[in-house]
């Protein structure tokens, strides 16, 4: 779905934000993409079309040197259909969270047990994000949740996989035995 982007090239989608500048007590900003930026999206999504994206964000400062970035993403893209081709109209409205902190910070480290394998808890915080220099791009954050969020298969109400059917190749109805390609294998001795 996501095309990698080569870190010298900048995001579609980009809001920076100055660590600096960043105070203990949340702001709230409101962020959107414009129309050569939908575009973009667009391209790198592989959809038809993004006719919107915006997200409304706190954005605070977490712990001594820390980001937190907090807030909602809705967009409204269209993507062909798998079956059809046809347009399918998607929304997308998605919870985001995530933690910066500078590169080396002690905080980006995993925690580890006593037997030092990686402890993770799907349930858990994800591990916060680094950042070099004093500069988070906020909006690249918000165009990865909702690329997270687009459905991989959309397809248009009532469309189904109808003329497909795999053969039976088996007599009686049988699974197939996966070493009947072997039986007439013989070693050279």
């Amino acid at each position: 779905m996501n095309t990698p982007l080569d870190h010298k090239e900048k995001p579609p989608f980009s809001y920076l934000v100055k660590v600096g500048h960043i105070s203990a007590n949340a702001v709230t900003v409101q962020v959107e993409a414009d129309e050569r930026e939908r575009e973009a999206l667009a391209k790198l999504w592989q959809v038809v079309s993004v006719g919107s994206l915006k997200a409304e964000l706190q954005i605070a400062r977490w712990k001594k040197d820390g980001v937190r970035l907090k807030g909602r993403v809705k967009a409204h893209i269209v993507q062909a259909c798998v079956v059809s081709l046809e347009p399918v109209e998607a929304e997308i409205d998605e919870m985001l969270e995530q933690i910066f902190v500078p590169e080396g910070s002690k905080l980006a480290r995993m925690m580890t047990g006593d037997t030092a394998e990686m402890v993770l808890d799907p349930d858990g915080p994800d591990l916060p994000e680094t950042f070099v220099g004093d500069t988070i791009d906020a909006g690249d954050v918000v165009a990865e949740f909702a690329a997270l969020a687009i459905n991989p298969y959309p397809r248009k109400a009532g469309h189904e996989f109808t003329d497909h059917i795999e053969a039976d190749e088996t007599p009686n109805g049988g699974k197939p035995n996966p070493f009947a390609v072997l039986k007439d294998w013989k070693t050279k001795e």
